[in-house]
């Protein structure tokens, strides 16, 4: 039995969104929540807006690469959320499922992608607040 809750963001590219969100819940996390990300169509690299904008807050995600979404991934989750991959993402029972729809950074300015990262920022924190309440019970 893990006590470790684990998370897995998935997006189409890995590229943008479910990269900040798992920069964003790893280093709030500090170790307490396992963190992962995929994609259905991984990209080659990631966006070099999102890596920008990470960087501005002290986070460095140039080391990550995206990675593919597999049924392995998403059965080793406990908590799946999906930020516009749409039907892409196997179904398990057992499995907590959150779609946050939040802008695509793909083709945009870092000035763009501040906001995004802003509010994946915020929901990570929310996220994060919850699973530490319901692991502590």
């Amino acid at each position: 039995m893990k006590t470790t809750p684990e998370v897995l963001f998935v997006c189409v590219h890995n590229a943008g969104r479910s990269q900040m969100a798992a920069g964003l819940l790893h280093h709030h996390a500090a170790g307490a929540v396992h963190v992962r990300s995929a994609g259905s169509a991984p990209a080659d690299e990631i966006n070099p807006a999102v890596r920008g904008a990470m960087a501005e807050i002290g986070l460095d995600i140039s080391r990550e690469f995206p990675k593919p979404l597999t049924d392995e991934v998403v059965q080793a989750a406990d908590v799946v959320i999906t930020m516009g991959c749409g039907d892409a993402c196997p179904i398990y029972p057992g499995k907590r499922y959150l779609d946050w729809e939040l802008a695509d950074p793909a083709g945009q300015s870092i000035d763009a992608v501040r906001p995004i990262r802003d509010e994946i920022d915020r929901r990570v924190r929310a996220l994060l607040a919850e699973l530490l309440t319901t692991s502590a019970s």
